[in-house]
């Protein structure tokens, strides 16, 4: 590759991380005119396996090892470079640059910089072998790009730096189907917050007109008496009206969060079953059960309790206050006075519950991981005897949640002794200094005993409003994971581009195809094959070679990184995905079974058959005879990936649901692996019916199971070594036959010791 070919790459495509202000100054020095940086980064090592960062700066000249001040520490032209290469080392790992004529540039790094430190050993290699330099320009993010702190997931959202109102606003979106409910509740919440209001001001009449009139002359007692009860009526209506309003609001709120929630969580497993494999190799399925589960029910609960608080508790300050201060301004100052010191302390104390919330949490994760792992192996403890040992850390486990339990529940009391004497000194400002009003004839009392009940309906939310932050927050954290499995692109199920092709031969060509999971380590190197329709093919080799990656790539799970596969001489990108997959079948080592029938997982691929096609593709797994002898034959459930049926009784229903499917294309993954020998015949006797008329793909450990194969192909280190059939490989005597003789050479041994 020419030099002029990567200058001419756009910055987007390399690797460039931000460099402090020195970096920068020494390397506009340090370049040379027409030369460009291709990779710069830092690591978090320095050569004394202490903390510390160094820069790693390579152009499509030279790779350059700098100080954080911008000295050069190392340097070397492409030209003289022997290889590059990232080693796995204990807690980190090492790029080595090995010169042809000089020391070896060493750069040490934590693990937390593995897969960076593999894109610019890859980078160099390619530079050096003047290939095209194809290298990721963007990592998986570990920390948050505006904050720093360290992500909970790779790649995922920082719970610090949530964008809460663009969140409120795309959740507030999915009210748009149900306009009218959302009218409902904010009108109901109105009258919530008037209901409320009214109470204080009634009661002052109750006081200055009646109990204790101001007015000159003072009414007659019969006058009062009435106005007595028309006024306690008034407060019966005022009750009654915010009873209703509050019925009309709880129940409205409560039906909008449940059907938001649940359009969200619909819209996200949609989502989460249109995504494809490369997405969950990234993620742990507790993570995104946890989304669909935890996350969605934090947000509802949020929206049922959390918003209507704010809202219904905002409008109240605002009416609050502006009947406060109409009623007298001096006082209404005066009862403030305590409020900054509330929010203040509320703030601070919440930042430390947070904290210990937090570690209350971890204990009880911790201690029911404990009880989880221990149950769970029980068998494993009394095979060793290891009871007390298992006692020992539950107690260790529960000792350290009770004291984090003690310690959150006496900063709790703190908090609220705190809160009394904060909130009791308003009580006193307004007794003193209403009361002066009161002697001074600026205040009635009927104004004074409002003011008392506005003041507490002021003090109130004030101490909560801290933790409607913190649960608001953790309730958008959740929301914003959930976006963010939404807004992933799914698999190109829609691709307008895409071929429909309601029927394939089963000719599969892989041309040139190299893969890998991470793009810098291939696991399959240029891998040509030609397999003609109908043909059985036997993938051999060791652990780790690349043979269910090649089937995965057949299925598109994944899309090759070079080359290209073709079926029926399309290529498989341009077949549409509905189309490829319907037409292929997969039997699996371990078959995964759904929770319900037996004929109900025989026709999971095609849940339109009749009894009759499920019979007849039981019979012919040899599935018949045995579901028969179950107590409700077809109709009997079996439990989450088959519990209630043997090894072996799984394996056919899941050759009896591949048979039914009827693909053109059929992969066999190790389908007689874990299985006793008559079971084993059984189930080739049923894949003997599967394969005819099939392209077939098998891959299979024992290498007498695939004599039957038209052709083996011999996997090593991601690379065709041989291809032929089974005895043609043996005449050869190459990487198959030495396979074999292993494999007879172990069974020897273990035929011995039996």
């Amino acid at each position: 590759m020419g030099l002029s070919q990567v200058s001419d790459q756009p910055e987007s495509g390399r690797l460039l991380e931000a460099a402090p202000p020195q970096v920068t100054r020494a390397l506009e020095t340090l370049l040379a005119s027409g030369e460009h940086e291709l990779i710069r980064v830092d690591t978090d090592l320095t050569d004394e396996l202490r903390y510390g960062r160094r820069w790693v700066i390579v152009t499509e000249r030279r790779a350059i090892v700098m100080s954080v001040i911008g000295d050069v520490v190392a340097e070397a032209s492409i030209d003289e470079l022997a290889f590059t290469r990232a080693d796995a080392l204990v807690g980190g790992g090492e790029l080595t640059i090995e010169r042809k004529s000089a020391p070896t540039i060493r750069v040490t790094y934590s693990s937390t910089e593995a897969v960076k430190f593999s894109e610019v050993a890859r980078g160099l290699e390619q530079l050096r072998k003047g290939e095209d330099f194809l290298i990721r320009a963007t990592l998986d993010r570990i920390r948050c790009d505006r904050c720093g702190r360290l992500l909970p997931e790779k790649n995922s959202l920082c719970p610090a730096c949530v964008r809460r109102f663009a969140t409120l606003g795309r959740i507030v979106s999915y009210m748009a189907p149900h306009r009218w409910r959302a009218v409902t509740l904010a009108v109901a919440s109105v009258a919530m917050t008037l209901a409320e209001l009214a109470p204080p001001l009634v009661t002052r009449r109750l006081i200055d007109d009646v109990m204790a009139p101001v007015a000159e002359p003072i009414p007659p007692v019969d006058e009062r008496l009435v106005l007595l009860g028309s006024l306690v009526m008034m407060l019966a209506g005022v009750r009654l009206f915010s009873w209703t309003a509050e019925l009309v609001h709880g129940w409205t709120n409560t039906w909008l969060s449940a059907r938001i929630t649940a359009d969200i969580r619909a819209q996200l497993y949609r989502r989460l079953e249109m995504l494809s494999l490369q997405f969950y190799d990234k993620r742990s399925t507790g993570s995104l059960i946890s989304r669909v589960s935890r996350d969605s029910g934090t947000l509802q609960e949020f929206l049922i309790d959390g918003l209507p608080y704010v809202i219904i508790n905002a409008l109240m300050m605002v009416g609050i206050l502006g009947l406060m201060l109409h009623i007298s301004w001096k006082v209404t100052l005066l009862i403030l006075i305590p409020v900054p010191l509330m929010g203040v302390w509320s703030w601070l104390f919440w930042k430390r519950m947070r904290r210990l919330f937090h570690k209350y949490q971890q204990g009880w994760s911790k201690l029911s991981t404990r009880l989880n792992e221990s149950l769970n192996g029980i068998r494993v403890v009394k095979a060793f005897a290891q009871e007390q040992r298992e006692i020992e850390t539950f107690d260790r486990a529960n000792e350290d949640l009770a004291d984090v339990s003690v310690r959150t529940a006496m900063n709790w009391n703190v908090l609220w002794a705190t809160m009394s004497v904060i909130s009791g000194s308003g009580m006193l400002i307004i007794w003193y200094f209403g009361g002066r009003e009161v002697l001074g004839d600026e205040l009635t009392l009927g104004d004074l005993l409002a003011l008392y009940s506005y003041m507490w309906m002021v003090y109130g939310p004030l101490e909560w409003f801290s933790e409607v932050n913190t649960w608001m927050t953790r309730a958008f954290a959740g929301a914003e994971r959930i976006f963010e499995v939404i807004d992933t692109p799914p698999e190109a199920y829609d691709d307008p581009k895409a071929r429909k092709i309601p029927r394939i031969e089963g000719a599969v060509r892989f041309s040139g195809v190299t893969f890998g999971y991470d793009k810098s380590k291939p696991v399959l190197h240029d891998i040509n094959l030609d397999v003609q329709p109908g043909e059985m093919i036997g993938l051999v080799g060791k652990s780790g070679v690349g043979k269910t990656t090649t089937v995965n790539l057949v299925c598109r799970f994944y899309d090759v990184d070079h080359g290209g596969i073709e079926i029926d001489g399309v290529d498989i990108r341009d077949i549409r995905l509905e189309d490829l997959r319907r037409q292929i079948g997969i039997v699996p080592q371990d078959p995964v079974l759904f929770s319900g029938s037996i004929a109900d997982n025989i026709c999971y691929g095609r849940p339109d058959a009749s009894l009759s096609q499920i019979m007849d593709a039981a019979r012919a797994a040899n599935a018949h005879q045995f579901i028969l002898a179950k107590g409700d034959g077809y109709d009997t459930r079996i439990g989450e990936r088959g519990v209630g049926l043997s090894g072996g009784e799984r394996q056919r229903i899941a050759i009896a649901r591949a048979i039914l499917h009827n693909p053109r294309v059929l992969i066999l993954d190790e389908a007689t692996s874990s299985v006793d020998v008559e079971t084993e015949k059984q189930i080739q006797e049923s894949l003997g019916r599967l394969v005819k008329g099939r392209t077939t793909f098998a891959i299979a450990h024992r290498l007498s199971t695939l004599r039957n194969a038209d052709r083996l192909v011999v996997l090593s280190n991601g690379r065709v070594m041989e291809v032929g059939s089974h005895e043609e490989l043996l005449e050869v005597d190459g990487h198959f036959a030495e396979l074999v003789r292993l494999q007879q050479e172990v069974a020897q041994i273990i035929g011995v010791s039996e």
